[in-house]
């Protein structure tokens, strides 16, 4: 068995939470018109909440039709190369249409997950999870007591590799619906990561050699109903550290937010469309020629949201540094090289916070 299992096996020493776990959704169905203190943020990182239009944006739009996939991935159309490395250059994020997975799946797998988390609770107390993996159902994230918690049940599994699966013991309906949808985003990633590849004038499979084994996983959001929206968030502020991540949003609920220009810009979703953003090991990987952009998920009061966020990461007992080919005396390296075990275990530790926060 190769490295990576033997690296999560690192992180055994976060067994369990630090406090007893209370999941968002029945402080929600509660009644209550007061949330808990345990929810409330610092007044510094709550969110403006507006009438709707207000500082909502469309991220830049990336057509995949001609992204080519396996051998031809090396003729992949050079405008597509270009408008997702542009984004991820500039935004950090774009909205993928016309990718090739089916708007069927799309809708099925929200509404499958939808009725996970509408279940009776003693059925989804059976896929209760702890940190050392994430693997189940969850309400927190990272294990520092008395932490400000965020408004926000989710369930995590993952896909890859496959000594790491332990989703097995889902009903069928949710686990042959998740099956197939991580095997299309899973492809989905592969093209994705050739081409920014090629967009920083290198070879198509340069960035897939860094990652060397891929890792996949996904984490489904639900975030529930909130009486003071404006006080708390679903996720706190925070980039991604891993790889790329590909997103698939409520359909008629906005809620997902992306720092610009030191403010925050809520994303207007396209209706079946991808938002994709690179983390942070890709932004190491192109020594900062592409960004992993801070983002975080508001709440409201008058409907719940559910969302998909897929994420596809490099091996994780490898040291993850810049590439060599992009690193030159103009343009040293602005990285050390560390695995990703580590930056993760760190990560899990802290939980979710901005990157000045997180150092």
């Amino acid at each position: 068995m190769h490295g990576l299992a033997r690296g999560v096996s690192e992180m055994d020493c976060l067994r369990d939470w630090p406090e007893p776990i209370v999941r968002v959704q029945s402080l929600s169905e509660s009644g209550a018109e007061i949330i808990p203190a345990r929810y409330v943020k610092p007044p510094a990182e709550r969110p403006s909440v507006g009438p709707p239009g207000v500082n909502e944006a469309c991220i830049p739009v990336v057509d995949l039709a001609l992204l080519e996939d396996g051998a031809d991935a090396s003729s992949c159309d050079a405008a597509t190369v270009k408008a997702i490395a542009d984004a991820c250059r500039g935004a950090g994020f774009f909205q993928a249409v016309n990718h090739g997975v089916s708007p069927g799946l799309l809708r099925r797998a929200r509404e499958v997950w939808r009725g996970f988390f509408h279940l009776p609770m003693e059925e989804k107390q059976r896929y209760a999870n702890l940190p050392n993996t994430y693997e189940g159902y969850g309400s927190r994230l990272g294990v520092d007591k008395g932490a400000i918690l965020d408004w926000g049940d989710y369930y995590f599994l993952h896909f890859l590799p496959l000594c790491l699966i332990n989703h097995q013991k889902l009903m069928n309906e949710y686990r042959e619906t998740t099956d197939e949808y991580g095997e299309e985003l899973t492809k989905l990633c592969r093209r994705i990561l050739r081409a920014l590849s090629m967009g920083l004038g290198l070879e198509a499979d340069r960035l897939p050699e860094a990652f060397d084994e891929e890792g996949v996983c996904m984490r489904v959001n639900f975030y529930p109903k909130c009486p003071q929206p404006d006080l708390t968030l679903g996720l706190s502020a925070h980039s991604d550290p891993g790889g790329i991540t590909i997103l698939l949003v409520d359909d008629h609920v906005a809620g997902l937010q992306v720092r610009k220009d030191n403010s925050w810009i809520t994303v207007r979703p396209l209706p079946d469309a991808f938002i994709v953003n690179v983390g942070d090991q890709i932004q190491v990987l192109s020594n900062a020629t592409y960004k992993s952009v801070e983002h975080r998920v508001t709440v409201n009061a008058a409907s719940e949201r559910l969302s998909m966020a897929f994420f596809y990461n490099p091996r994780s007992d490898i040291p993850i540094g810049p590439i060599p080919e992009l690193v030159s005396p103009a343009r040293p390296a602005l990285y050390q090289p560390m695995t990703y075990d580590q930056y993760r275990l760190f990560i899990r530790q802290r939980g979710p916070r901005g990157k000045k926060l997180a150092g």
